[in-house]
């Protein structure tokens, strides 16, 4: 190809006036019968192919970024190019992207991490001495007084710090090792490590995950991409998705007979389902966990959002400490908190951490090891995650505006939670528990026979074939309850509490007229 190319550049070079035509054609016939003296190849299989790919990670699903997502973002091109929809804007409640949503950032946050990634501005007088003073501290601690080095992988050592000091602050006292303290990529990063490092074994000795239906789609993601054992237990739905230990003991049995039941994972307050756990079921776990020797992990990332009244967030680590030394020195425990959620939504920072607690001396070695493969979290994640556990505090300057904007963001999701179970308990065929924490509703949807029948002849499940066409019709982008598991028979979907009230009021508006229209055109 290059010699016919080189070919044709000479002819056009040395043609003469009035030979254009001439000298092109015979270049062309000359590059013509190069390129015949070559074979013809066919084209070389690729090496990675849907067949010959990692078949764990072909296993992995993720519903909230799902089918139901691409076609909302092909519907949003549309839109673009100006094909015309029953609707004006695709509303993606799909998942819990606070800012995304409308949120306003938290200032102080914001203010301290411009102090950390532009250092000149501490010489402004723009910002608070309080701000100033949490990001010198930050940045004292990173190589190079700078957000763009790398961290010791377990994270820069005065973050871990603030984190333990929150954590005993937030238990009344049980202490806390900043040792024990792992900054991550956002808690799922921190769960999935922690889940790389516990699951082994094969074939009935293969590690069983034990994991609340209907749960958060991260975990059968990375249960599948570790070839692990997903191990079932059953939220009761009739009793506002409280968890029962019976069904742990029911589910725990069954396992053992095809794998080793080793983790029980716990997400309070639940997620999708909303529910806030008691101290008394916290206690009844923990009692199981010992029983059954399982290694405890708790999902707490939306311990600050909890609106009903009559509940009140307890973290496992509280409880453990509290029901005395022959737990509290032998349940393993690790727990996680995040930047994305609470009242503070910076999702895109990725902070996080896990704290880890009673692991075996050695096998702290191998996290470490583990977590430098990936070098250390990302910095200004870690710095996010910084200010979450060391807030303004009274008579600091900024204390009073962080603490209006912090009880606002709460108030308002407070109000429209309760707005959200109110209106979807008055539309026929739908039934919303309370939602006493989190940000999303999870409300039990019934499906006619037909539209089930029109589902299996889509190859659909009935409720992404329900969210589909709530998508096609209104422009509300939300999860079906199968990406989450749901009892046999059931069907649900999830939404997001986070719009602003106003368009909050409309999405339901919107959910509530396509299903009666729905049950009709199905009846």
């Amino acid at each position: 190809m290059q010699r016919a190319a080189a070919l044709v550049r000479r002819r056009c070079c040395l043609r003469t006036p009035g030979s254009w035509g001439r000298s092109q054609s015979s270049a062309a016939a000359e590059a013509s019968a190069v390129l015949k003296v070559r074979p013809e190849r066919s084209p070389r299989e690729r090496i990675l192919t849907l067949e010959s790919m990692n078949p764990q990670v072909k296993a992995v699903e993720y519903a909230v970024r799902g089918p139901i997502v691409l076609k909302a973002g092909e519907i949003e091109l549309e839109l673009q190019r100006g094909i015309k929809k029953p609707f004006t804007e695709v509303i993606r409640a799909n998942i819990g992207d606070a800012q995304a949503m409308g949120q306003q950032p938290i200032t102080f946050l914001r203010q301290v991490m411009a102090l950390c990634t532009y250092p000149n501005l501490l010489d402004s007088p723009s910002f608070p001495e309080d701000a100033k003073k949490r990001a010198r501290r930050i940045l004292q601690a990173c190589g190079g007084n700078s957000l763009g080095s790398y961290s010791a992988s377990q994270g820069v050592n005065c973050i871990r710090e603030d984190v333990a000091t929150y954590i005993t602050r937030r238990d009344g006292g049980v202490p806390a090792d900043p040792d024990n303290i792992y900054l991550t990529t956002g808690a799922s990063d921190g769960i999935s490590t922690i889940l790389k490092i516990l699951v082994s074994g094969g074939g009935k000795s293969r590690t069983g995950v034990m994991i609340p239906i209907p749960q958060y789609p991260l975990y059968s993601a990375v249960i599948s991409e570790l070839d692990a054992i997903q191990v079932n237990y059953y939220l009761d739905e009739d009793n506002c998705w409280a968890l029962n230990v019976n069904e742990l003991r029911r589910a725990v049995q069954e396992a053992k007979n095809h794998c080793d039941p080793k983790v029980l994972c716990i997400i309070n307050p639940g997620n999708p389902t909303g529910q806030v756990q008691s101290r008394k079921c916290i206690e009844d776990v923990i009692h199981f966990a010992w029983e059954e020797k399982l290694f405890l992990l708790a999902d707490e990332v939306y311990q600050d959002n909890v609106y009903s009244p009559d509940c009140r967030f307890h973290s496992f680590k509280k409880v453990l400490y509290e029901m005395g030394p022959e737990y509290s020195s032998n349940v393993e425990l690790a727990s996680f908190h995040s930047t994305s959620k609470g009242y503070m939504g910076e999702c895109g920072y990725r902070g996080g951490y896990m704290e880890v607690i009673n692991l075996h001396p050695e096998i702290k070695g191998q996290l470490v090891k583990l977590l430098s493969v990936r070098l250390c979290p990302p910095v200004s994640g870690q710095a996010a995650m910084d200010i979450v556990v060391n807030p303004p505090v009274p008579g600091e300057e900024s204390f009073e505006q962080f603490s209006r904007e912090k009880e606002s963001v709460l108030g308002n999701l407070a109000k429209k939670a309760k707005l959200t179970e109110d209106l979807f308990n008055q539309v026929p065929g739908i039934h919303c528990n309370p939602l006493q924490g989190a940000m999303y509703a999870f409300p039990r949807i019934f499906i006619p026979t037909k539209a089930v029948e029109a589902a299996q002849a889509h190859k659909m499940a009935p409720d992404m074939f329900y969210c589909m066409k709530l998508l096609e019709e209104t422009g509300i982008c939300v999860v079906p309850g199968s990406g989450f598991g749901q009892s046999k028979g059931t069907y649900h979907f999830r939404m997001t509490i986070l719009p602003p009230v106003e368009k909050l009021k409309t999405v339901l508006q919107k959910v509530k007229d396509f299903h009666i229209k729905f049950l009709e055109k199905y009846a």
